[in-house]
């Protein structure tokens, strides 16, 4: 019989709970460059109620987070006239993972290092739950949208682009 595999507390499970906000646990096994499919595929979830979390800069160099479908892509010029900035491009995975305190294929848009914006793509508020990443490679959690809201202060965008 197969024994689950336990995942230790993370900085964005620790806020959650921290914060009395309900989720469940989901690892996976990470592969590189899988993304948001290939957790949706080995969890038989619904990519697009798997969302990515994304870092990513203005024309300053000021960073942002952006919860996307995770079967999408962000259109930087939608989701720049959205915020008022000049432009968003992504950022360097480096630079991401200085800004967040994540290892990229494991941001999560909790507890990051920076408090950084929060820019959730609206559709994904049309499910009670969606997954994003839980602080690890290969560990999602479920959690209500409307907590991104709540507790990062997320802004609604419309900046999904069909892949």
């Amino acid at each position: 019989m197969a024994k689950e595999k336990h995942v230790s507390e993370t900085p964005a499970t620790q806020f959650l709970k921290k914060h009395n906000i309900s989720f469940t646990e989901h690892p996976y096994e990470y592969l590189d460059h899988g993304g948001a499919s290939e957790a949706a595929r080995q969890l038989s979830l619904d990519l697009h109620q798997v969302a990515k979390t994304l870092i990513m800069e203005d024309e300053q160099a000021r960073p942002l987070i952006v919860v996307m479908h995770g079967d999408r892509e962000v259109s930087t010029k939608n989701l720049a006239r959205q915020t008022g900035a000049k432009k968003i491009a992504p950022c360097a995975p480096q630079t991401a993972q200085k800004h967040s305190g994540y290892l990229v294929g494991g941001t999560s848009p909790f507890a990051t290092r920076k408090k950084m914006p929060v820019w959730i793509e609206e559709k994904l508020l049309s499910y009670s739950v969606i997954y994003v990443n839980g602080g690890r490679r290969g560990y999602l959690i479920g959690v209500a949208p409307s907590a991104l809201q709540s507790l990062l202060d997320a802004q609604l965008v419309q900046a999904s682009l069909t892949k």
